[in-house]
């Protein structure tokens, strides 16, 4: 639990970033209010995280999450109210998806050493790294391989879906990461934004999802609701409607795998091989790279 409310909380203060450097980019003049504001949602934000890593004992748990939450929602009413007159500025930017890749994915990486430290496990013991690797490597590259034309054949079928189902027709729209895939023209910006979806997300949302949310809920003694709540968890944290299908049904296939395999390093190399394969496509698909101007 306290994992994730600082994930919750980091990732709140990646989203203040990535406005704040958004709009400097565009040269977007704000007012000293807009800057208190933000500066305070995250001065409300840091001291959520205190909350989380104080020491939690069970008289104190009630005191620490009700501290926790004041923080957090006070860090969201203030942002709220910054953005509030801000000026708007459409479509995601490459800075705001490095950012917000860092907030959470980054800081996964760098809270679950913690996390092991506290629970006293090694990551070997916790993530079975040591278990049959070549096996496990070569398990992940079928399945990456295997899924990847039924991932694009469902993502397909959702979006017709959503346009015809009566009297709810919706236009499907890309995830917000593939449209700053789709914005980068230059090779720092493409090579920046492959290490985020190609190593950085497969490592740090496998860790996360398989590795510690997964065996946690099944040892508690509720395995249907750590196969599927973990990955409806997974698809809903990805904010598209067209690829809430695929990426469940990915993220059960991953835990399959995991459990046939017992060494994590088998979702990480299908994860990350998936997400290589469609970064390729997509790229091939939008012909040369054109110089910024």
């Amino acid at each position: 639990m306290r994992l994730i409310l600082s994930l919750v909380a980091c990732f709140f203060c990646g989203s203040l970033v990535a406005s704040l450097l958004h709009h400097m980019d565009e040269g977007h003049r704000q007012s000293a209010r807009f800057y208190r504001l933000t500066a305070s949602a995250l001065g409300c934000s840091a001291a959520a995280l205190v909350f989380v890593y104080r020491p939690w004992r069970s008289e104190n748990v009630t005191s620490r999450l009700g501290g926790y939450l004041v923080c957090l929602y006070g860090g969201i009413v203030l942002g709220a109210w910054a953005q509030k007159p801000a000026a708007e500025i459409p479509g995601p930017s490459v800075s705001q998806m490095i950012v917000a890749a860092l907030s959470l994915q980054g800081a996964a990486l760098i809270l679950i050493p913690h996390f092991l430290r506290e629970q006293r496990l090694s990551w070997r013991e916790a993530f079975g790294f040591a278990n049959n690797r070549r096996q496990a490597i070569m398990l992940g590259v079928i399945l990456a391989c295997l899924f990847l034309p039924v991932g694009m054949g469902l993502q397909w079928l959702s979006a017709q879906v959503m346009v015809n189902l009566p009297h709810f027709q919706l236009k499907p729209q890309e995830q917000e990461s593939v449209q700053t895939l789709q914005m980068a023209v230059s090779w720092v910006n493409r090579l920046a934004l492959a290490a985020v979806t190609i190593v950085l997300a497969p490592v740090a949302e496998e860790m996360l999802f398989r590795g510690i949310l997964y065996p946690a809920l099944k040892q508690a003694g509720f395995p249907r609701l750590a196969l599927w709540g973990t990955a409806l968890l997974f698809a809903a944290v990805h904010v598209n409607l067209v690829t809430f299908l695929p990426l469940t049904l990915l993220a059960v296939a991953l835990t399959m795998l995991y459990e046939r395999t017992d060494n994590l390093l088998a979702p990480i190399t299908a994860h990350a091989l998936f997400n290589a394969m469609n970064f390729i496509i997509l790229y091939s698909t939008l012909g040369p790279m054109t110089r910024v101007k």
